[in-house]
Order: structure tokens, then sequence, then C-alpha cells
């Protein structure tokens, strides 16, 4: 049950981005460059970590790796859109508020929303920060059930992004009766649940993470 809602979660990410063409590494500070839709993408690790070793195909061994993690939130917030704009202002593939982006070092919203190098390098920096926000409850609560749903490190991340740290720590501080509930009906425990089979070992916790493109 567990793997085939993987593999259906990876057919629907893979399907919809019309697959990965082709896998380029640089040389000079070894990220992996991705074509993805037409677009070149730097997701700053090595290629091995997202090929199957056991296969001898270029395609990415999304199934539960971070690059699934984030494409299936990029997909739920703007269906992985880079020139997202939302109605309350929310910007790009990763719907980023400009008071987030501030905090990464990001203060030009117009050009934030035409780069996606920078819109992949902020979700990182972000999920990184929210780690470091959250590691306590991580460790806690990892394992648990609320509400239902067994809470796990993916889906402490995800609910983060949609909804801040403090939300989520209150959500699981008071074992599920605070839930946060965003402006389109989306709650944390929904993200829990949503989230909560994919890998995110990948995401070192950063206190202050700056984002810029080098």
């Amino acid at each position: 049950m567990f793997s085939n809602r993987i593999l259906n979660r990876t057919i629907l990410i893979v399907s919809f981005f019309s697959l990965f063409i082709a896998f380029s590494p640089n040389p000079e500070n070894n990220p992996t460059e991705v074509i993805l839709s037409n677009e070149i993408l730097n997701y700053n690790f090595d290629v091995t970590q997202i090929v199957d070793p056991n296969s001898n195909s270029k395609l990415p061994f999304l199934e539960n790796s971070y690059i699934a993690f984030k494409e299936a939130i990029a997909f739920k917030e703007s269906r992985g859109r880079y020139n997202a704009v939302n109605t309350f202002g929310y910007l790009g593939k990763f719907q980023f508020g400009s008071s987030t982006l501030k905090t990464l070092g990001i203060y030009n919203s117009n050009f934030f929303l035409n780069s996606p190098e920078l819109q992949e390098k902020a979700f990182l920096a972000n999920t990184k920060r929210n780690k470091w926000k959250l590691i306590s409850e991580i460790n806690r609560f990892t394992g648990s059930e609320i509400n239902g749903v067994i809470i796990t490190e993916s889906g402490i991340l995800a609910s983060a992004h949609l909804a801040g740290p403090g939300n989520v720590k209150r959500y699981l501080r008071s074992f599920g009766s605070k839930d946060f509930s965003d402006a389109y009906g989306s709650e944390v425990s929904f993200y829990m649940r949503k989230f909560a089979d994919f890998d995110t070992s990948f995401v070192i916790p950063e206190k202050k993470p700056r984002v810029s493109l080098d």
C-alpha cells in the first residue's frame, strides 16, 4: 500500500513535467543541471543521488526523494508554474510571500518571479530554515499519530511551507487541536497526511540561510 502511494505520486509528478530530458553535471561546482519542461534548473547535488543505480535509464529516480517532495509541493501550490501569482500576491512555483523572501535575502519580487533558478534555491533554503526551527518537534513527534496521521519529517516540513513553523509547532504541541487553515482552506493536518511519505534527510538544518545567484 505504501509503495503504491509513492508510485502513483511519482507517476503524476513525472507525467505533469513531461519527464526529465537529460542530466548534465557542471564541472565547476558539481551541481546537476536538469532540463525540465525546456527550463534548465540547478538542483546542487550529485546525479547519483537521483538516478536508480540498478537501472541503465537516465530518467530520474524520484520515488520518495527530495525532488519528488519539492515537485509534489510545487504541483499543489501552483501546478509547478514559475510565473504563478495568486490572488493574495504569493509568488512563483512554490508560492512565496514577500516577507519570507526578505528573510532569505531576496528583495526584488519581479526578478524572483522571472528566475527559476532563484526559486529553486529559495525553496531549499527555506526548507533548511524550517527544519532548523522545527528540529525539536521533528525529534519529538516523528512516528507518533495525530488525528489519524503518522507524523513524519517530510509532513512537518511541508506543513511549515504552508503555515510557517510557528503554526506547525502549535498544531503538534496541541496534538492537533489547534489546526491552521490558509485563505484557500488548506490545513496543516492535510499537509501532514499528503506529504508524509518522502525522504527529506537531504535537507540540512540552517538557522539563517541566504539565497543568491552566484
